[in-house]
Order: structure tokens, then C-alpha cells, then sequence
């Protein structure tokens, strides 16, 4: 189909006949628009005014395109006919189609008819027979309710009495002592805690009868249950080995139950505390002696007091045995106690908010909390009191019949290292912490009352100084003494940062007393004796302390500021030594207040009598006579000095003080000489004036040589 130029074929007009160009050019010529203005106007006008986005429009020519009719004249002039005749042919199927439907709609009439009677028929039979059988109905309906309110009740009364109510079996494994406490008795038991605890769910409802009754009958059942229990563990208690690894686990689980009961918990520790008690005091007894309580001699058993030697040795076993058994009795509480986690301390909390004094007391208190370790450690410490006892008495005697002042403190030091060993073990409130305690404090008196009554024996050779200035026999006896202490003490337990004043009494007591002695010897002696004697008993001294200084580091110090105080004492003394020995003492003394750089001071010089002539030669002779062995004999004056090196160091520091105070004069001398000659020169006199330096020619360098 060839379309126009606005792109689809031009429709016929009314006489069939397509129109054609207006005017050859394709314009249309004014007269003959005018003259043919009414039908090929509107022609034109229509076909101009179509708009071709119509929907309609455009479908009518889609179904041209698909025809594939071509734009020519005759198919326009017989369009319009052929589109008439196929709609009139499609009538005529469509009537013919209708015609079909409506037969089948005749006969579909019909059979409704039929069914509406038959509808009708048997509606009259059914209203018939539900007149007839309407009451059985109702009676039948009636029945099966009931019949489902009773299966609804006995459901409810099942429940009940399983989840409420304990079968007579239940409660005979539950109260009667002839049945075993087993697994089934523990799950009676936890049945009948739970029923009590949903007990308070009735109680919600108006009716509260059912609810007091099953909780009292409930609360009997589990009070006698848990005396049953009660009695059983004391039974249990009583053959229990805790030597075996295995212990039972239905104790540990009766404990853990019976600790919902604080009081029959407390009465069962009481209890079993009492026993272990007893069993560790004869086991104590019998590894001391070797025979039973009884009486009955043990073989296999070597006794502690046989088998130890000496005092430190004897209360050094017992003190191992009581950690020993304290340590197993610890490892077998805890398998019995806390094994199993905290259930024990849950109990406990639990018996405690529901006893009846607590809910009487403060709200705002509460029940205390429960200290499952604590409680462990104090039940240890019942258990291990009465081998105390006799640890305490035992020790108490070795202590007193003790007459060594080493052994005393050795004693000391091994009590305190148990101290701080159980005080790990049981903590710091155990008694028999408090008992180590003890001890060790008495073993420090017998110590400091040793140690006094060694001094006031040794207070006559505190009179008599040794004639070669050594440190005396009793200081040597004492220091040595002091090194075993030492060496004890180092291997104790003490924190590091308490160490040295833990240790400050002991060198009090063992120290300080012979160093006072050592003082008060040096009183009768002179000086430098005395700073010799004394520097070579705190050299000994501190010999002695240096290898421990982990905590005797402020003793050492202040033993060394003391030699230095000394020293320097021996230091004034051997410069004194060098002053008068080398007959320039005048001459010092004399010079010593001028000044080398004042010119009125200088002046001065030659008048002074030190430096006349005769008094420079013959202080020129004197040193001459002293510097070959000045040193020697310097030297000589320390020759009791223990300390070689320190003996040349207060020399050598001594003759430096007097090689200063000799180049000051060697300065003013040749100070003295240079204003003598100025002025001889400007005075005019022609008399050479006497040179101070030619009457003393002594150098300091030389002096320095003479002395190194």
C-alpha cells in the first residue's frame, strides 16, 4: 500500500471518488477556490483538521497495512463496500452463535427446575426428620459436654497430684530412715522443693486452702527429710577417709544439699570438725613418738623426737608435719566442699535469706554473704587446732631449754618462715597463724635475752684495747655471729621492701651493743689511736655487712660516713704531724693570715720574727733534717691501720694540705723579695738588701717530690 505524503493512503471521499491535486504545482489557483469553495473546502478542511495521534486514527490504518490494499482508485471506491459486507457476514455468525447459546440456556432451565424440586422435596424430609430427633440431639449434646468437663478435670487432677502431691513411696524414700539415701531420695527431695516453690502459685488465687495445705504438709515432708539427711552425714563423717582420692560423691552431694539448712550445715562442720580434730592430734602423737593414743606401739613409724638430732632439727619436722597434714587436709576439703563449684555457697545463701531470724531482722542488712574459701580455711584450721596445741608446747619448751644465741634466732627465722607460709595457706586470721605468731615472738625474746646475757658477760673485755689497735676478740666473735644470722635471714621470706627494716632490731640487738663497747674502749686511748682503732672495727664492721646489703644497705652507709669521719680525724692528725715534724710551724702560723696579692700584706713579711734570718735557717735545717723520711714516718703513725690503701690515701692527703700551706709561703717569700728589690732601687741604696728565698731555697716542687 503506497501511503501519501502525511505517511498513509487518502481515504475516499463520500461519491467514492479520491480527490485529486488542487492544481497541477500542487497550489490551488484563487478562482477556482473560490468558485468550488463549499465541497472541496470542507474536503480539504476535514482532511487537514484529522489528527493523526488518534488511536482510533491509527488503528484504522494498521488494519489497512494489513490487508495490503494499495492506494489505487478502485480500491477506494469499493473500501467502503467490502468493509460493509464483512460486517454484515459477521452479524449473521454472530446471530447464528447466539442462536446455539440460547438452546443450551433452554435446556439448562430445565434441569434447574428439576433440581429446585428436588431441593424442595428433600428439604420437607429433613425438617421432618430433625423434628423427630431433636431432643436426642440435645441430650447427646449435653452428655458429651459433660463427658468432656470430667476428662478435662481428671486431666487437671492427674496433673495436680503428680506435680503436687508426693506418692506414699515417694514420701517413705523421703523420710524414713530405713530407706538408703540414694539418687531416688535426692530427686524426691528436689521434687518436694519444687513443690513447695510452686506452692506460691496457688496461694495467688482466692481460694488459698489447697495451697496451705500442700505447703505444709510439703514443709514436713522436707523437714524430716533433711534431719534424715542430717543423721546420715554425721554417720558418713564418721568412717569418712579423706586419704582417699575417691571420696564418696554422694556425701559431697548430701553436703551440697544439706548446706540449704545453715544450722544442720553448721552442726555437720562442728561435727566433722571435732572428729578430724581428734584424728590429726593422734595422728601428731603418733609421728612424735611412734605409739598410737592408745598406747599401742607403732613400728612402722620412725619418731620425730628420735630421729631429730639437735632443736632446729626437732621443731623443724613438726613444723613440716602440721604443713603437711594442713596442706591434705586443705586438698581433701576441697574435694569435698568446693569441688563442685559454688553449689555449696548457693545453698548456704539461699538457707540463709530463708531463715526466719533473717526475715525478721533489717531489710536494708540482708543476709551476709558466704565466703566459700574462708569458710574452707577456717574449717582447715579447726581441723588442725589440737596438733597445734601440741606443735605450741612443744616448741614453747625447745624454745626456753634453748641456750644458743644463733640456735635462738635460727629458731626465729624458721618459725616466721612457717608464719608466712600458713598465712598463705589459711589466710591471716587462722589460729594457727596467730600460734606461729606467738612463737616466733617468744623465740625473738629468747634471742634478745641471749644475746643481752652475752654482753653482760663480756662487759670486762669491753676495758682492754687491743695494743695493735685490731678489732678485739669479742667484735671478731660477734661479727661472726652476725654473718650466721645474716645468712639465716637472707634465706626468709620477708617482702623485699620490708626486709631491711625487719632486720634493723636484730642489729640492734646483735650489733650495735659490741660497736658501742668498741667506742667506749676508744676512750681510753689517744688520738689518732683512737680513730685507727675505731676505723679498723668499722672497716671489720662493714666488711661483714657488705655481702648482705639487700638489707643492710643504710647500716653499710652510715658505717661508712663514720670511717670517714674518722679519716679525716687521722687526716688533721698526720697534717699536724707535717707541721711540727718539719719545724715550719712558726712559719705557718705566721704567714698564714697574710694574703700573697696585697701588697700591704707583703710588706709586713719581713718584719715578722718567723721569718728573720736566723729563724729561715734554721727552719731551712728542720726541713732539711725532716723530708728524708717524712713519709716513713708519717706512714709509721698508721702503721696499725688495717686498711693499707686508706693508710696512704690520709697520708697522701695530709702531706697535699701541707705542700699547699708551704707553696703559700713559698709565694709570699717570693713576693717579699720582689718589693724589696723595687724599693732598694727607687730608695737609691745602694746596699743589696738579704734575699728571704737565698735563706729558704726549699721549692714546693721540690717539697712535693720529696713527699709522694
Amino acid at each position: 500500500m503506497t501511503s501519501n505524503g502525511l505517511g498513509s493512503p487518502p481515504l475516499p471521499g463520500r461519491d467514492g471518488i479520491s480527490p485529486g491535486p488542487l492544481s497541477p504545482t500542487g497550489t490551488s489557483s484563487p478562482s477556482l477556490g473560490g468558485r468550488s469553495s463549499n465541497p472541496l473546502s470542507s474536503k480539504v478542511t476535514s482532511v487537514l483538521s484529522t489528527s493523526y495521534a488518534d488511536s482510533e486514527f491509527r488503528e484504522s490504518l494498521i488494519l489497512l497495512d494489513e490487508r495490503g490494499i494499495s492506494n489505487t482508485a478502485e480500491t477506494r471506491r469499493q473500501l467502503r463496500l467490502d468493509v460493509q459486507r464483512e460486517v454484515i457476514d459477521s452479524n449473521g455468525k454472530i446471530i447464528t452463535e447466539f442462536g446455539r447459546v440460547a438452546d443450551q440456556l433452554r435446556r439448562i432451565g430445565t434441569t434447574i427446575d428439576k433440581l429446585n424440586k428436588s431441593y424442595q422435596d428433600m428439604r420437607g424430609h429433613v425438617t421432618a426428620a430433625h423434628k423427630s430427633t431433636s431432643s436426642i440431639l440435645e441430650e447427646a449434646s449435653s452428655l458429651m459436654t459433660q463427658r468432656r468437663n470430667i476428662e478435662t478435670k481428671q486431666q487437671v487432677l492427674k496433673a495436680f497430684r503428680e506435680h503436687f502431691v508426693l506418692s506414699e513411696d515417694e514420701v517413705a524414700s523421703l523420710t524414713l530412715v530405713a530407706e538408703p539415701v540414694d539418687d531416688r531420695f535426692f530427686a524426691v527431695l528436689a521434687k518436694a522443693k519444687r513443690i513447695r516453690k510452686d506452692c506460691e502459685f496457688l496461694l495467688g488465687f482466692e481460694n488459698q486452702t489447697l495451697g496451705l495445705e500442700v505447703m505444709d504438709q510439703t514443709s514436713k515432708n522436707l523437714n524430716q527429710a533433711f534431719q534424715k539427711l542430717y543423721r546420715w552425714v554425721q554417720k558418713e563423717f564418721k568412717t569418712l577417709n579423706l586419704e582417699n582420692p575417691q571420696i564418696n560423691s554422694s556425701v559431697r552431694r548430701a553436703i551440697r544439699v544439706l548446706a540449704e539448712r545453715p544450722s544442720l550445715f553448721q552442726n555437720c562442720l562442728d561435727f566433722f570438725a571435732e572428729a578430724r580434730e581428734q584424728i590429726l592430734s593422734d595422728a601428731f602423737y603418733l609421728a612424735l613418738t611412734g605409739d598410737s593414743a592408745s598406747g599401742a606401739k607403732d613400728n612402722s613409724v620412725k619418731p620425730i623426737e628420735l630421729v631429730a638430732h639437735d632443736p632446729l632439727r626437732y621443731a623443724g619436722d613438726m613444723l613440716a608435719w602440721i604443713h603437711s597434714a594442713a596442706v591434705s587436709e586443705r586438698e581433701a576439703l576441697e574435694i569435698l566442699f568446693i569441688s563442685d563449684g559454688n553449689e555449696i555457697a548457693k545453698g548456704i545463701q539461699e538457707g540463709r535469706e530463708n531463715e526466719l531470724w533473717l526475715l525478721m531482722a533489717d531489710e536494708t542488712d540482708g543476709p551476709p554473704e558466704f565466703d566459700a574459701v574462708k569458710a574452707l580455711n577456717e574449717l582447715v584450721d579447726r581441723d588442725v587446732s589440737g596438733a597445734a596445741r601440741i606443735l605450741r608446747q612443744r616448741v614453747e619448751q625447745v624454745i626456753q631449754t634453748n641456750e644458743e644465741t644463733i640456735l635462738a634466732y635460727k629458731l626465729a627465722n624458721l618459725l616466721g618462715f612457717y608464719r608466712f607460709t600458713f598465712s598463705k595457706l589459711l589466710g591471716e586470721e587462722s589460729g594457727l597463724l596467730q600460734a606461729m605468731g606467738n612463737l616466733e615472738s617468744e623465740a625473738l625474746r629468747q634471742f634478745r635475752s641471749l644475746m643481752r646475757d652475752h654482753i653482760t658477760a663480756l662487759e670486762g673485755e669491753f676495758q682492754h684495747t687491743p695494743s695493735d689497735l685490731a678489732p678485739p676478740e669479742f667484735l671478731q666473735d660477734a661479727l661472726k655471729q652476725l654473718t650466721a644470722i645474716m645468712k639465716t635471714y637472707e634465706t626468709s621470706l620477708a617482702s623485699e621492701g620490708d626486709r631491711e627494716a625487719d632486720f634493723e632490731p636484730i642489729l640492734a640487738e646483735s650489733f650495735d651493743p659490741f660497736l658501742s663497747g668498741c667506742e667506749n674502749m676508744s676512750k681510753n686511748i689517744r688520738a689518732p689511736s683512737t680513730s685507727i682503732f675505731l676505723i679498723n672495727c668499722l672497716l671489720a664492721a662493714q666488711s661483714a655487712l657488705n655481702p648482705f646489703q639487700a638489707f643492710t644497705r643504710a647500716r653499710v652507709e652510715r658505717l661508712q660516713t663514720a670511717i670517714d669521719e674518722h679519716g679525716t680525724k687521722l687526716i688533721e692528725s698526720q697534717y699536724t704531724f707535717f707541721r711540727s715534724e718539719s719545724a715550719l710551724e712558726p712559719l705557718f702560723a705566721a704567714l698564714a693570715p697574710l694574703d700573697d696579692g696585697s701588697k700591704e700584706d707583703v710588706a709586713k713579711v719581713a718584719g715578722l720574727d718567723a721569718l728573720q734570718p736566723e729563724s729561715l735557717v734554721r727552719a731551712g735545717q728542720g726541713l732539711d733534717d725532716f723530708l728524708p723520711s717524712a713519709v716513713m714516718d708519717a706512714m709509721e703513725n698508721v702503721k696499725h691501720l688495717q686498711d693499707a690503701a686508706l693508710a696512704r690515701e690520709v697520708t697522701e692527703e695530709a702531706a697535699e694540705r701541707f705542700c699547699v700551706d708551704f707553696e703559700h709561703v713559698e709565694e709570699l717569700l717570693a713576693a717579699a723579695d720582689e718589693l724589696a728589690e723595687e724599693e732598694g732601687r727607687t730608695g737609691g741604696d745602694e746596699r743589696e738588701p738579704s734575699s728571704l728565698r737565698a735563706l729558704f731555697p726549699r721549692t714546693t716542687g721540690e717539697i712535693r717530690v720529696l713527699l709522694s
